[in-house]
């Protein structure tokens, strides 16, 4: 099968002609840069997905990693991958150039690690991880840590993790119990476990540096508590060389997908020998890795997007190969059948798949411009810029993520039993999707997250700047007659959501914080259905105004159909939020009501 899984076009479409990345080289940042550069790197991201990743997506699903002598080993590739990301740039790639970065724009190195995991979303994982951890440390950490990991680990020779989760916490980062208590010599003594690290283990690496979060002897009980740590599996010694760090997988986890990349159980200082190093200030560990965390969230969105991407790609194919049936109105049964693609039904399955990974995609880049703008803006203006980003990452990394197994779901479809066997990748990436919706802050807690603080903050004031970038959008429709008309759809569905948005609020008061926070998923749902929406009518002008000029006849199909698929979006999808303000404003509480003892059988 040919290696499709993203289209070129549609990330320079998104980049240059909704989003005008290529604006940002004007600001002194990233001047440095033009768009010639900027495709330099997008044709090199797509030859290192093609010729490195995308040839062991299968290889790393089936012989997944094993834990061999106390060392979990993984597909060999992840190596050369590793060294090829790493010398080449691609950790590093939006890091300063004072650490030897690309300083490349967040939205510019979105667009690349988008390929990386559409073309195989366990090998774009590694790196992720690491550019994470390093952006952490050059954060936050002493000099003497910058200098000692993160060169390593941006060349690609040393592996980053986040290492938060333990088997009695979970997502509730309060109750964690791993031990720091210090040395005397400046370190500190680590002890306890932690269960769900991604790459926490590996033999592709020289080195494994875990961002771990303990709490130091004595301190405050709660997220008030916690540090933040450099761990390293090997740690330095004084004669540069590297030495056991005394920490021990326990187990390598068996997975339904994402098989690639261990998900390994971390036994932490069990000889008292395990040293740790403090990151910044005690007790405020928590406040540093959330700049992690709401990375990897938006990290989430894009590899759900991707591996969407990916599963549409492979659905088109067969969808324009596979003859089967004859047309409605086919009178004659000898007449040869039909590719399946002229079915309406499997343009139905297809339009829904685009709809969902291209709005996702172009709200994650949307996030990604934020991002950029917070970076490079004067004081006055980097607060609104922070704010929007902050008010839709819960959206950016769940609707990608719960949509996208829809999305995967109408592809598997479109191939029939097919679909449902190892044939096609398309049931790989039915398994490696399903992970999205639970790592890095399940569905439910981006809900919490939106409506019980990001649309309450500052008095409202992220949830206002996001209303007024809406209405924006509207207002610049208004010239065209068709996109007007969507406008006006897009109008009530913001103003539908303020409506529900005031009635929620409003129950903080009256029913208190357990009612009002109930249904917080589906209020995230709402919300994201309205951002997409928004996103699809970013694209509509966008190809609006490219088809007003002169456009190829291949040009002219591409924004012929970004129009279709926005009126299918409009059609199809932006109905449903009428169905959930229904529930929203019922003021029933029936899931807090229900007695656990009622499910009994």
């Amino acid at each position: 099968m040919a290696a499709k899984f993203v289209s070129e076009r549609n990330l320079k479409f998104l980049l240059y002609d909704v989003f005008d990345a290529a604006a940002l080289t004007r600001r002194p940042y990233y001047r440095m840069h033009n768009r010639k550069t900027f495709d330099m790197v997008l044709n090199e991201t797509l030859r290192i997905a093609r010729d490195l990743m995308w040839p062991c997506l299968e290889e790393m699903d089936r012989h997944p990693p094993e834990l061999v002598d106390m060392q979990v080993r993984v597909h060999p590739a992840v190596k050369p991958i590793m060294r090829e990301v790493g010398q080449g740039g691609w950790i590093g790639a939006s890091f300063p150039s004072q650490f030897d970065g690309e300083q490349l724009p967040v939205s510019v190195a979105s667009a690349c690690r988008f390929i990386f995991f559409a073309a195989n979303y366990s090998a774009g994982v590694y790196p992720e991880l690491t550019s994470g951890a390093a952006r952490l440390i050059v954060s936050f950490a002493s000099q003497d840590l910058i200098d000692t990991y993160v060169p390593k680990m941006l060349d690609g020779a040393w592996q980053g993790t986040m290492a938060l989760t333990e088997p009695a916490a979970g997502s509730s980062l309060a109750d964690i119990t791993t031990t720091a208590v210090p040395s005397g010599n400046g370190d500190y003594r680590i002890q306890g476990q932690k269960i769900f690290i991604s790459a926490g283990d590996h033999d592709g690496v020289e080195n494994v540096v875990h961002l771990m979060l303990a709490k130091i002897e004595g301190a405050p009980p709660g997220v008030k508590g916690i540090s933040l740590f450099v761990v390293p599996k090997k740690r330095p010694d004084a004669r540069g060389g590297l030495v056991d760090n005394d920490i021990t997988v326990s187990q390598v986890y068996h997975k339904l997908g994402y098989r690639g990349t261990p998900i390994v159980e971390l036994s932490i200082g069990d000889k008292g020998d395990c040293h740790g190093y403090l990151v910044g200030e005690p007790h405020k560990g928590l406040i540093y890795m959330f700049q992690m965390m709401n990375e990897a969230r938006i990290g989430v969105g894009l590899g759900a997007a991707a591996i969407a991407s990916a599963a549409y790609y492979a659905a088109l194919d067969y969808a324009r190969e596979r003859p089967q049936g004859r047309k409605p109105a086919a009178k004659d049964p000898l007449a040869p059948p039909v590719p399946i693609i002229e079915h309406a039904d499997v343009k139905r399955m297809l339009l829904f798949q685009r709809a969902v990974f291209e709005g996702a995609l172009s709200l994650l880049l949307q996030c990604s411009v934020y991002a950029d703008k917070a970076l490079t803006a004067e004081a006055p203006d980097k607060p609104k810029w922070d704010l929007l980003l902050d008010i839709l990452t819960p959206i950016a990394k769940s609707y990608p993520s719960e949509m996208g197994i829809h999305a995967v779901s109408q592809a598997l479809q479109c191939f029939g039993g097919y679909g449902y066997c190892e044939d096609f990748p398309v049931e790989q990436y039915y398994r490696d999707m399903r992970i999205h919706p639970i790592h890095e802050g399940t569905t439910g807690i981006q809900g919490l997250d939106l409506l019980g603080r990001k649309v309450r903050m500052q008095d409202g004031r992220a949830y206002t700047l996001f209303t007024e970038e809406v209405a924006e959008t509207i207002t610049a429709c208004r010239d065209d007659e068709d996109l007007a008309a969507r406008g006006r759809q897009l109008e009530e569905a913001m103003a539908l959501l303020d409506q529900v948005t005031r009635h929620l609020t409003g129950s903080m008061t009256a029913q208190g914080p357990e009612v009002f926070l109930a249904d917080a998923t589906l209020y995230l749902d709402f919300f994201g259905i309205v951002t997409i929406a928004w996103q699809w009518l970013l694209q509509a002008l966008a190809a609006k105004r490219a088809l007003a000029g002169k456009t190829s006849r291949s040009q002219t199909s591409f924004y012929k159909g970004k129009l279709y698929t926005c009126a299918y979006f409009f059609g199809y999808e932006l109905p449903k939020i009428k169905g959930l303000a229904v529930r929203l404003q019922d003021d029933d509480p029936v899931t807090v009501a229900m007695n656990p003892d009622y499910f009994n059988d």
